[in-house]
C-alpha cells in the first residue's frame, strides 16, 4: 500500500510557474508539496542560455535557473517530490493524486505541467539544438545576430517568430511543405510584404548540418521531387506548434481545442473549484519563462485565498 498523505496544497509541475506557485505558497505557510516530475524543470532544461529573465544581466543557463528556483521554494517549507503523477481525482476535495511511491490528498492544487515545443524527429536536429537550432526565437534570436535564419512553418506562430528574427537576421527564409499559409490573412501579408523574408515553398529540412561547435547550414528536400539542396544558415527556428502537457487531466478540467487548460478571465481558476493552473499548459500566447513565473504567482495568491475562504 501506498502511504497516504495530507497537503493544504498540492502543486503538479515544477518549472518557472510550478517553483514560482511553490515559493509565494511556501511563505504563506501553506507547506506545498510540489509533484516535480521526472523529467523537472520543463524547457528551461534544455535551454543553455537565459539572457531574458530579470536579475540577470549576465544571462544564466536554462538549468541553473531552475536550481535556484528549487532551492527558494525548499528554502520556505516546499517538499520536492521528483516523480509524475500518474492519476487524479478532482471529483470530490480533498483532491488525490497519485504518483509511483505516494498518494496525496490535497485541500487545493496547483496545474503548472507545462508544455513542450513540437519538433521534426531529425536526429540531426536534435543533435544541434541549442547549437543553432531553437524552438524559440523570442528566447534565441539575439545569439545570431548578423546571419541568415530559417524558420521552419507555415502558421501564425512561424510568421511571427520570422518577423520578430527580421530584427537580427540578414535574412529570413520560411520552409514551408505546401505552396500556401495556414497563418492568418494579416500574419501571412505582413511576412510576405517584408524584404527581409522569403519563402522556400513546397521544401521540409531533410537534415541539419554543422560542426563541431554549431549549426551551420540545412539541406532542404522539395517534396515534389525529392531533390535535396543546401541552405546556408546560422540558426534554424522550428515554429510547427507545441504541445501542452495536459493530457492527465482530459474529461477533468476544460481544455481549449489546442488542449491548452481554460482559465477563468483575470484568475488562474479552472471549471473545478480549488483547482488552478498556470504557466506553459495555460498559455499558448506568451511562453516564456517570466510570464509563467507571474502566472505561478498569481495561482499561489488564488490557491490562499481560496483557502482561507473555505476553511
Amino acid at each position: 500500500m501506498k502511504p497516504v498523505t495530507a497537503v493544504r496544497l498540492a502543486i503538479i509541475g515544477s518549472g518557472p510557474a510550478g517553483y514560482t506557485a511553490a515559493i509565494y505558497a511556501g511563505r504563506a505557510d501553506l507547506e506545498p508539496v510540489v509533484i516535480a516530475g521526472a523529467a523537472f524543470g520543463g524547457q528551461l532544461m534544455i535551454t543553455t542560455e537565459v539572457e531574458n529573465y530579470p536579475g540577470f544581466p549576465e544571462g544564466v543557463s536554462g538549468p541553473e535557473l531552475v536550481e535556484m528556483f528549487q532551492k527558494q521554494a525548499e528554502r520556505f517549507g516546499a517538499r520536492i517530490l521528483f516523480e509524475d503523477a500518474t492519476a487524479i481525482d478532482f471529483a470530490k476535495r480533498p483532491f488525490t493524486i497519485e504518483t509511483d511511491s505516494e498518494i496525496f490528498q490535497a485541500e487545493t492544487v496547483v496545474v503548472a505541467t507545462g508544455a513542450q515545443a513540437k519538433w521534426l524527429g531529425l536526429p540531426s536536429e536534435e543533435k544541434y539544438t541549442n547549437r543553432g537550432v531553437s524552438a524559440c526565437a523570442t528566447c534565441d534570436g539575439a545569439l545570431y545576430k548578423g546571419r541568415p535564419m530559417a524558420v521552419i512553418g507555415g502558421g501564425d506562430t512561424a510568421m511571427e517568430e520570422a518577423l520578430f528574427l527580421t530584427r537580427f537576421a540578414t535574412e529570413v527564409t520560411v520552409v514551408h511543405r505546401r505552396d500556401s499559409l495556414r497563418a492568418s490573412r494579416i500574419m501571412a501579408d505582413r511576412a510576405q510584404r517584408h524584404d527581409k523574408i522569403r519563402f522556400l515553398w513546397h521544401h521540409e529540412v531533410a537534415e541539419v548540418l554543422g560542426d563541431d561547435k554549431a549549426l551551420t547550414a540545412v539541406n532542404v528536400r522539395d517534396v515534389r521531387d525529392g531533390k535535396v539542396t543546401r541552405l546556408d544558415v546560422g540558426a534554424l527556428f522550428v515554429a510547427i506548434g507545441h504541445k501542452p502537457n495536459t493530457d492527465l487531466f482530459r474529461g477533468v478540467l476544460e481544455l481549449n481545442p489546442q488542449g491548452y487548460l481554460v482559465t477563468q478571465p483575470g484568475s488562474t481558476r479552472t471549471n473545478v473549484e480549488g483547482v488552478f493552473a498556470c504557466g506553459d499548459a495555460m498559455d499558448p500566447v506568451y511562453r516564456q519563462a517570466v510570464t509563467a513565473a507571474g502566472t505561478g504567482c498569481m495561482a499561489a495568491l488564488d490557491a490562499e485565498r481560496w483557502l482561507a475562504a473555505h476553511e
